[in-house]
């Protein structure tokens, strides 16, 4: 299937075969991508995300057939991504599951190695929809993603918890970030409601704390 040139770097033979590379990746891809909107249980269900995996396993091919066995390509393309910075906080622990199961699989089949690219796609897809249906992985879709800016106040109290505490039966932090202004983090909490037609009211309520700013509350790809 690959062809050693000078015992450095490594080319597919045909375009036919490149092209089989990619398309056993996309669908790996839309396996993975399908397996995830069946299993997933969390807040803010995002459809970017599912073409995300998709995309992220072809690319990822992509990579490897440029690659090949040169190093000082491989070095060159880490440099290249060293300059791209991920900005978007992860709203569930499987979602970073679902990123590094889309990479491998896209590794395999960029390698020409399609047995082990669509094996475990099978294999580990199956777990996961096993472990899904067992209720052991997710979270409740009656919860909800908050996220917002907060600037600290320097007195030790965090003056949004009462609008919390008002509207949610329940509030558990995710993540804290701190942004470019060392005074001031994006926090992005899991919140369960009293009501949900009191979504609107939470949302309204924080944007008049002092220092909260950036106000998003999302349920089932709805932002309020």
């Amino acid at each position: 299937m690959f062809t050693e040139l000078g015992g450095l770097d490594i080319f597919p033979t045909s375009g036919a075969e490149i092209v089989g590379n990619i398309l056993v990746a996309l669908c790996c891809g839309l396996a993975i991508g399908w397996l995830y909107r069946r299993t997933y249980k969390g807040p803010g269900y995002s459809v970017a995300f599912v073409n995300s995996i998709v995309l992220l396993a072809m690319i990822t091919a992509m990579v490897i057939l440029v690659i090949g066995n040169n190093l000082a390509r491989a070095f060159g393309l880490v440099g290249a991504m060293s300059i791209i910075r991920f900005r978007t906080a992860v709203k569930d622990t499987l979602d970073i599951v679902y990123i590094f199961f889309a990479l491998v699989v896209g590794m395999a089949a960029g390698a020409g190695y399609h047995k082990i690219a669509v094996l475990s796609t099978l294999v580990v897809g199956a777990v996961i929809f096993l472990l899904s249906r067992s209720g052991s992985s997710g979270s409740k879709k009656s919860d909800s993603l908050l996220q917002f800016a907060y600037q600290l106040n320097g007195n030790g109290q965090a003056a949004y918890l009462p609008v919390l505490r008002k509207y949610c039966r329940r509030h558990t932090v995710i993540n804290t970030r701190a942004l470019e202004d060392r005074d001031t983090l994006e926090l992005s909490f899991y919140v369960h409601l009293h009501d949900r037609e009191g979504n609107n009211l939470l949302v309204r309520e924080l944007r008049k704390v002092e220092g909260v700013s950036r106000v998003n509350l999302y349920f089932d790809d709805e932002v309020f």
